[in-house]
């Protein structure tokens, strides 16, 4: 699932096809909407909200959208040839003289009135790459449940918007705890720095145009392998970059979405799942 860093950059690369110009072209493709034309109208602004995006449009209007796991929005010059998909999977197009934004496999799309915004994005937490960041909200709302799993409580849109499975299992490694660790249990100190981290983690990441989240920062010039981009995630039975231990893989949550989460035995102390 695109995390809040990969939102944000979405949100700027479509603000900056669409808006201050008329749409010349607008096919929402799913069947509630499939009838709204929005030619003519001018696109106002593109903004993230966490992991939502928020496209507002001319008339009071907001087209509302989630990637989840296998959405994505997709920017195209005039005449250019688009790649994001076979047509099929093709769920929103928005165009204007000069570009054309293309949606796939999006699973959330829907108009409402710019006014009701909050119906979709008001249960968010504090942005971590919004204008409301507020870190003492953050840290705040993450220990109102001390008996509740690092991992879970990070990946609550509720407590602060933006951390996905990537950054959850990351933080943990650079806590030294496991994702399961009760938050309640942490040591002093610890939750603001990890609130502060994944602040500085996301707006580190936001503007890197090949969208290769990187938590490990850059490589010395003068070493002769490329050490490796993030900590844990993804490393399942390769070493640990602190210690050598083999990074083990599991599940988090109650199965009912794909939480992967990755975490090295030795370095990470507490429960495990």
């Amino acid at each position: 699932m695109p995390e809040g860093d990969t939102v944000w950059l979405t949100a700027k690369r479509l603000h900056t096809a669409l808006a201050g110009r008329p749409l010349t072209r607008s096919d929402l493709r799913v069947p509630r909407l499939a009838t709204t034309d929005l030619t003519g109208r001018s696109v106002l602004d593109v903004t993230p909200r966490g992991k939502h995006l928020l496209t507002r449009i001319e008339g009071g209007l907001t087209l509302h959208s989630h990637l989840r796991m296998e959405g994505t929005w997709q920017v195209y010059g005039a005449g250019e040839r688009w790649r994001g998909g076979p047509a099929h999977q093709i769920r929103a197009i928005l165009g204007n003289a000069s570009h054309t934004a293309v949606g796939y496999r999006l699973p959330v799309l829907e108009l409402l009135r710019t006014t009701d915004e909050d119906q979709v994005v008001g249960h968010l937490g504090p942005d971590l790459l919004g204008p409301d960041w507020d870190p003492a909200t953050a840290v705040a709302n993450l220990l109102a449940d001390p008996a509740r799993p690092l991992g879970e409580a990070l990946l609550d849109q509720r407590n602060l918007a933006g951390i996905g499975n990537v950054y959850k299992s990351e933080l943990a490694f650079l806590a030294r705890v496991t994702p399961w660790l009760p938050i309640g249990e942490l040591p002093p100190g610890i939750p603001e720095r990890l609130v502060a981290t994944a602040r500085r983690l996301l707006d580190a990441n936001k503007d890197r145009p090949d969208l290769r989240t990187t938590t490990t920062g850059p490589a010395p010039a003068a070493a002769r392998h490329p050490a490796p981009r993030l900590y844990v995630y993804g490393r399942e039975g390769r070493p640990c970059p602190r210690c050598g231990t083999l990074i083990r893989k599991a599940d988090q949550g109650d199965g009912s979405r794909e939480r992967p989460t990755f975490w090295c035995p030795r370095c990470q102390s507490g429960p495990i799942s």
